[in-house]
C-alpha cells in the first residue's frame, strides 16, 4: 500500500466520520482488511470488494450518486479497493464513473470492467466507450464477459495490455453450465483473473475451478456471493449459531462472506448493495478470525440442514 493510498484512506475514514456515517473511534481503532496477493505479482487486493449488478443501474441524480458515494467511501475508508461493474448493467458504468470523478477516489479504487459483444471492432469500441464513462485511459481490469467471443476479446485485451492500457485481464462467469468451458479456457490461456459464482448456495467451483486456480496461478473474484438473496431467505428467522463467533461473524452477511473469503484460492469477492448499512456489515467479513477446514466444512453442513 502506497504513501498515497494511506493519505488517501484516512481522509476518506474522516470524511465519513463527519458525516455522521462511522462513530470517532474507528479513527483509533483502524485494522487492516485481511488481503490476497494476485498470483505471480507483489500487489495485494483487499478480500471485499463491491459489485455494480443493478445497484449502480440507476438514474444518473444527485441523491442516486450521493448514495452511491458513500457506499464506495465506505469501501475504500475501511480499506477495500475492488470496484467491478460491466456495460452489461445499464447505467453502471457512468454511475461509477461520477462517482470516482475524484481523484482520490479513483487512485483508491482497483477497476475491473468487461467487453459483452462480438467481433474486434465492437470490442473495442465497447472497451474504449467504458473508459469514457469511467473517466480514466487506464483500466485495472477487464474481463471477457460471460466467455462471450472469448478468442477474439482476449486477444484484444492482451494487445491494450502491452500498450499499457489495461493492467491485468480476466474472463467470467456466472453460471455453472459453463464450468467446463471455463476450466478448458483456463488451461489454454492463462488468465490474469476469473470471476465466477461460488457460496454456500452454489459451492460446485470447489470442486474443479478453485482446484484449478491455485494450480495455475490464477487470481479468483466471486459474485453472486448470496445467490440473489436466496441464502437469506434460507436463514429467515433462524438465528446465526453462537459458534460463528469464534471465527467473529457477527450477522449472516458475515457469516456468508467469510465462508467464501476464508478459500485459500479466492481473492475477492463482490457483493452488491444500495445500502451504505449493508456495504458495512459486508466489510465486516474482511476483519479478524476466518474460517479453518474443519469450521468450513461444520458451515456448509449446517446451511445443509435448513
Amino acid at each position: 500500500m502506497t504513501d498515497g493510498f494511506t493519505i488517501s484512506r484516512r481522509r476518506v475514514l474522516q470524511s465519513l466520520v463527519a458525516a455522521g456515517i462511522l462513530p470517532s473511534s474507528v479513527l483509533a481503532a483502524e485494522q487492516p482488511m485481511v488481503t490476497r496477493a494476485i498470483p505471480g505479482t507483489t500487489e495485494t487486493i483487499p478480500v471485499i470488494g463491491l459489485g455494480t449488478a443493478r445497484t449502480f443501474d440507476v438514474p444518473l441524480d444527485e441523491t442516486e450518486i450521493t448514495t452511491r458515494r458513500s457506499i464506495v467511501d465506505l469501501l475504500i475508508g475501511k480499506g477495500g479497493r475492488l470496484i467491478d461493474t460491466s456495460p452489461m448493467y445499464g447505467n453502471a458504468e457512468a454511475m461509477l464513473g461520477a462517482v470516482l470523478q475524484d481523484s482520490d477516489r479513483r487512485q483508491s479504487s482497483f477497476i475491473a470492467t468487461k467487453v459483452w459483444t462480438n467481433g474486434r471492432t465492437a470490442g473495442e469500441r465497447q472497451m474504449g466507450r467504458s473508459m469514457e464513462l469511467l473517466g480514466t485511459d487506464s483500466i485495472d481490469l477487464m474481463q471477457v464477459h460471460n466467455l462471450r467471443d472469448f478468442d477474439t476479446q482476449f486477444a484484444t485485451i492482451r494487445r491494450w495490455q502491452e500498450e499499457g492500457r489495461l493492467r491485468y485481464n480476466g474472463v467470467t462467469t456466472s453460471r455453472q453450465s459453463a464450468f467446463k468451458e471455463l476450466a478448458e479456457l483456463m488451461r489454454r490461456n492463462r488468465p490474469d483473473f476469473v470471476q465466477l459464482n461460488y457460496s454456500l448456495g452454489e459451492p460446485e467451483a470447489e470442486e474443479t475451478l478453485l482446484p484449478l486456480a491455485e494450480e495455475l496461478g490464477i487470481a479468483i473474484l466471486v459474485n453472486r456471493p448470496f445467490v440473489k438473496g436466496a441464502l437469506f431467505r434460507t436463514v429467515r428467522n433462524t438465528p446465526l449459531p453462537g459458534w460463528a463467533a469464534e471465527f467473529e461473524a457477527q450477522s449472516w452477511g458475515q457469516f456468508f462472506l467469510k465462508y467464501i473469503v476464508s478459500h485459500p484460492a479466492v481473492t475477492c469477492v463482490i457483493p452488491a448493495t444500495t445500502k451504505p448499512r449493508h456495504m458495512l456489515d459486508n466489510l465486516g467479513a474482511g476483519f479478524g478470525a476466518m474460517p479453518d477446514r474443519a469450521m468450513r466444512k461444520k458451515m456448509a453442513e449446517w446451511i445443509a440442514t435448513l
